[in-house]
């Protein structure tokens, strides 16, 4: 065990952090790494147990992270987001969630064997499907939008609902089991859980209020909406402890549908955050287990009961609360199987297993276990197979990345053109319905909207999209718009095309800050490409094998030839920029804009080749 409080945390971070870089590199679930890595320095080696370290530290600590990452997660909730899918959506977290937890708490009694008020309890805390998890899932496994919003939806709104289930079922135990009956205390629940609800919109009406007016400069917005997240959480939590997630999830959604720009702004940073806090906090909750509680998880009675949970349970609740609400077999199917558990059910179930003990409830001794169970095997399971299933069902949007082209003209139509036949998914932007009559003719997949705008993320889909080519005839706006992007599609997707130095955008101070790779060097800018175009220039495309390698092709190319990206045979694609030498192997293929001169060539060596062969053909006739 280790001594120093300092070194355990720096461990617990760097596991965390970890664990998520793990998962990002080999495309497994950071949630399972995060598990592993927490339960091995925990339980199984022993050299931390952080509840024992953090004291009376410990319980808010992790109730003030769940309460931001809940938070952060609400921020998404846009009602805009859900048009057309209101109907699952309320069908799912209101009637699936009750089914959920009717059935949940009738397999905890009979098949794990807790008392009705312990399976009630438990049941309660089960029907959640946190965005500690769902999010992390759908970021990995690249869902069509329907199913993905439904499933985050679904995650974020039921998550403080299954908390409060949880104390309601508890309320209504202890009232029922009161000789003298007083309904004072479920009639206090149901008025804090109100009055959390008013506290979280009160709390987003005033930051988005103070935020609108100018009452808060710029570099005081992201610490005054934490210590407002945190003030909303604790006042209501104060009141009746468990509203509290309630109440930040309330301020999200104000937050979320009054349009304030500044808060999208602030969206990206204040995610960072919850990856950080969801890494350590589960580091932290895994490091706390004993390994009686692992040892616990083998039961056949727990095990019989998580195997219900998966595959009747929650695709039961779902496929009965759903009927004739318009979503297909195949989506009911997925939603029916991905219901992961995380971070809020290991807290509300931790802080409920002492309270039951404590009233020596029957059963109470194996809700640590229980949970444990159920969380670790829905994150693995779930986590490993979302993305197949989605394949399977037709559901993913899986495939070869795909590019968008912000700007419409001559070049980024040709580039376009060549993805399409390469079978890339690619999209040109533009804001212009006049400039996009190019793409419309050629048959290249466009949006009529402007990128820039707020409303774009509900206009397009950015779900088969990994890369982002700014393509426009304003230098200023292609920084800006990749600026933009930046967040969205990480620093090494986002490109533009290189400065014009006739353009009078004087834009040199921003290379290494903001505005995204430039690629195509040294070609200045996209007049001298759509120049080349016009002068017979063509986009050629040609494939590499273990005989005609890369070398050969720098031999061969003529020396005007302008590379443009590269198609791996893994489909990725890399751009050619100044900074970042490319390396193509066999399977590769190369994607350059050609002289003319080299083309006119070709076809001239083609066609004295077949007047020798027709020659040769005539002498052995005769």
């Amino acid at each position: 065990m280790m001594d120093s409080l300092l070194l355990m945390i720096m461990l617990i971070v760097v596991l965390g952090v970890g664990s998520q870089w793990v998962a990002w590199k080999f495309q497994l679930p950071a949630i399972v790494m995060m598990s592993i890595a927490g339960l091995l320095v925990g339980p199984i080696f022993g050299w931390m147990n952080p509840e024992e370290a953090f004291g009376d530290l410990y319980r808010p600590f992790i109730s003030i992270a769940v309460a931001i990452i809940l938070f952060e997660g609400s921020l998404n909730l846009n009602f805009k987001e859900i048009k057309g899918l209101g109907k699952p959506v309320f069908r799912i977290v209101t009637w699936g969630a009750f089914l959920a937890w009717i059935l949940g708490s009738i397999t905890a009694h009979y098949i794990a064997g807790l008392s009705w008020a312990v399976a009630f309890v438990i049941g309660g805390i089960f029907i959640v499907t946190g965005p500690t998890v769902i999010l992390s899932l759908l970021r990995q496994s690249k869902l069509k939008p329907k199913p993905a919003k439904i499933l985050k939806w679904e995650g974020i709104i039921v998550d403080p609902f299954g908390a409060l289930l949880a104390v309601f079922a508890f309320e209504t135990i202890v009232f029922l089991s009161l000789d003298a009956k007083d309904p004072t205390s479920l009639l206090f629940f149901l008025l804090a859980s109100l009055l959390a609800v008013i506290i979280g919109i009160v709390f987003g009406k005033v930051t988005g209020w103070m935020f609108e007016s100018g009452h808060i400069p710029e570099f005081l917005k992201s610490p005054a909406v934490f210590a407002a997240v945190i003030a909303c959480f604790i006042i209501a939590d104060e009141i009746k402890h468990e509203t509290g997630l309630l109440a930040v999830t309330a301020m999200g959604m104000t937050l979320a549908n009054l349009g304030i720009s500044s808060i999208k702004d602030m969206r990206h940073f204040k995610e960072n955050i919850s990856i950080l806090l969801v890494s350590t906090v589960f580091i932290l909750l895994t490091a706390s287990l004993t390994l009686d509680t692992l040892l616990d998880v083998f039961q056949p009675k727990i095990i019989g009961y998580v195997l219900l949970m998966l595959f009747i349970v929650r695709p039961l609740s779902i496929f009965l609360s759903t009927i004739k609400s318009g979503l297909s077999l195949r989506e009911k199917t997925l939603v029916g199987w991905i219901a992961p558990r995380g971070i809020v059910a290991l807290t509300v179930a931790s802080y409920f297993a002492t309270i039951l003990a404590d009233n020596d409830f029957e059963g109470a001794s194996l809700v640590t276990s229980l949970t444990f169970a159920l969380v670790f095997s829905t994150v693995v399971v779930h986590g490993f197979s979302i993305g197949w299933l989605a394949r399977k069902l037709n559901l993913s949007s899986e495939g070869k990345p795909g590019v968008i082209i912000v700007g419409s003209n001559r070049f980024s139509i040709s580039i376009a053109k060549a993805m399409k036949e390469l079978e890339i998914p690619a999209v040109v932007v533009d804001s212009s319905w006049d400039r996009l009559t190019r793409a419309r003719k050629e048959g290249i997949q466009y949006n009529h909207c402007e990128i820039l705008s707020e409303q774009i993320e509900y206009t397009m889909d950015f779900t088969p999209y990994d890369y982002l080519l700014a393509a426009t005839e304003y230098d200023s706006y292609n920084a800006l718009v990749c600026s933009t992007f930046l967040p969205e599609f990480g620093r090494k997707n986002v490109y533009r095309l290189p400065r014009q130095s006739h353009s009078g955008d004087d834009i040199i101070d921003i290379d290494h800050t903001i505005g995204g790779r430039e690629v195509f060097m040294p070609v200045e800018g996209i007049e001298e490409l759509k120049d080349k175009l016009r002068s017979g220039h063509l986009l050629r495309k040609t494939s590499l094998t273990n005989q005609y390698t890369y070398e050969d092709y720098k031999k061969d190319r003529d020396t005007h030839t302008i590379l443009l990206f590269i198609l791996k045979q893994s489909k990725k694609i890399e751009f050619f920029t100044k900074d970042i030498e490319s390396n193509p192997s066999s399977g590769d293929t190369i994607v350059c804009l050609t002289p003319p001169s080299k083309e006119f060539n070709k076809i001239q060596d083609k066609l004295k080749k077949n007047h020798k062969n027709k020659s040769a053909e005539r002498r052995l006739k005769t």
